[in-house]
């Protein structure tokens, strides 16, 4: 497996440091990382163009010029599935990370175990989002990446997975949820969905991070709380 990987911060000591913890963490993973060093959030974006085929982002907070909270919302108009790991020196920003989805925060000095793991969880998100679900529709084969999937709904015979785009095929809920991962939960007999995907949950629906909502059966609330508690 081969990652890459972008440090971007302007302190030179910090920055060649990270790099070098990302280096000693891919030695010890048994993995490939190709490790890039920006001094700025400007020179990061400059760089990027278009198209971000980073994999994980190592990015300080407080820099000269961009901050890294703003490049990170920039970065998101391009890429979902970067992993954007904050490094700051203060706690004070942690708010600001559920609006990019940042996977984690580490205060300085970074503490190494810490780092290792944090670049694990990261490594098995990425595994995870190339995972692809097959489904076979209307004389035509779609290949639906994983991650994409917010939530499937059953009517009759026909199950609605709700990604990029509606997809309705001939299966039962139960097939379907033997094809994804951890992330999906069924939350009743008629729905499935994506746990990342959960913005908030009440004693009568789920609203999903679009606006979704779908509905909760009575006593299921508890189950659903649980399982986004115990997700990895």
């Amino acid at each position: 497996m081969e990652y890459k990987i972008a440090v971007v911060d302007d302190s030179d000591a910090d920055r060649r440091y990270i790099a070098s913890l990302a280096s000693r963490w891919a030695k010890a993973a048994g993995v490939e990382a190709h490790i890039s060093e920006f001094l700025s959030a400007e020179r990061f974006l400059a760089c990027c163009g278009d198209v971000c085929d980073f994999d994980i982002l190592l990015l300080d907070i407080e820099m000269g010029g961009m901050d890294g909270v703003e490049m990170a919302k920039r970065l998101r108009r391009q890429s979902d599935t970067v992993e954007i790991v904050f490094i700051t020196g203060y706690s004070d920003y942690i708010a600001e990370g559920y609006e990019v989805a940042a996977l984690h925060y580490l205060i300085k000095p970074v503490n190494e175990s810490k780092f290792f793991a944090v670049l694990d969880r990261a490594a098995e998100k990425i595994r995870k989002n190339e995972r692809v679900l097959t489904l076979e529709t209307g004389g035509e084969t779609l290949r639906v990446p994983i991650y994409k999937i917010r939530y499937a709904e059953v009517f009759g015979n026909y199950v609605t997975v709700h990604a990029d785009a509606p997809v309705t095929v001939k299966m039962t809920l139960g097939e379907l949820l033997r094809e994804l991962d951890d992330r999906f939960y069924r939350v009743s007999r008629s729905a499935v969905v994506n746990l990342t995907e959960i913005s908030r949950v009440t004693k009568s629906e789920i609203r999903l991070s679009d606006g979704t909502s779908v509905p909760l059966p009575r006593g299921a609330y508890e189950g659903v709380n649980r399982a986004i508690i115990n997700m990895k």
